[in-house]
């Protein structure tokens, strides 16, 4: 899955991949919600939620990283495209309602708050400040003094090791206990479901049949 999603972002102009991606995001929210995607088994919600989850935190993960290594990325029509593409997504999360997107809108944080800054380090603004110029208008981007100011910042916080690095990890897991899924499953009558007529007709099948009262 991540692998298809790499291939939209990679491989199709950005203006135009959000546009891959939001209609993959509807397929597969309706396939999940069918009760054919795996054999007669409904994928139970809070499924349905890890998956997109996960499927926007990677999402998150490689528009963000992107815009750290990939100057062509730091550029204002950019940063213009990426907010038309958060805009579609945010759209998707509200059509498909919170009881299967759950919190995915929030797994984009970092992309979403890139331009305002409110969750990066200070090795992650420093990154941006100095990767960023405008392609559009040819304005001037971060003043010096305040780049100067920022690397002494991140001279004082070298000792923390863990703020050493400005990119993000890609954490391809979605956690899941068996409790969860067993809480999320319906209790089903059996006697409410109608054999096949295969069953129906076949005697060794009688104890399956309902019982006449």
């Amino acid at each position: 899955m991540s692998h298809l999603l790499s291939l939209f972002y990679f491989h199709f102009p950005l203006a135009a991949c959000y546009v891959y991606i939001y209609f993959f995001l509807v397929e597969l929210n309706k396939y999940l919600r069918s009760s054919h995607s795996v054999s007669f088994w409904q994928v139970p919600p809070f499924l349905v939620r890890k998956v997109f989850t996960q499927i926007f935190s990677f999402i998150n993960v490689q528009l963000f990283n992107s815009l750290l290594l990939r100057r062509e990325c730091c550029s204002f029509s950019n940063g213009e495209y990426v907010k038309a593409g958060l805009a579609e997504l945010e759209h998707w999360c509200y059509k498909a309602t919170d009881e299967y997107a759950g919190p995915a809108w929030d797994e984009l944080k970092h992309i979403r708050q890139a331009i305002g800054f409110l969750v990066l380090s200070i090795q992650q603004l420093y990154r941006i400040s100095t990767m960023y110029w405008d392609d559009k208008y040819g304005t001037h981007s971060v003043a010096p003094d305040v780049i100067s100011n920022m690397r002494v910042l991140m001279t004082e916080d070298s000792n923390n090791a863990v703020s050493n690095s400005f990119l993000l990890d890609d954490d391809s897991s979605i956690p899941f206990s068996v409790d969860d899924i067993s809480k999320s499953n319906e209790q089903i009558d059996i006697s409410d479901i109608e054999p096949p007529p295969l069953i129906r007709e076949n005697s060794g099948f009688s104890f399956l049949l309902p019982r006449p009262d």
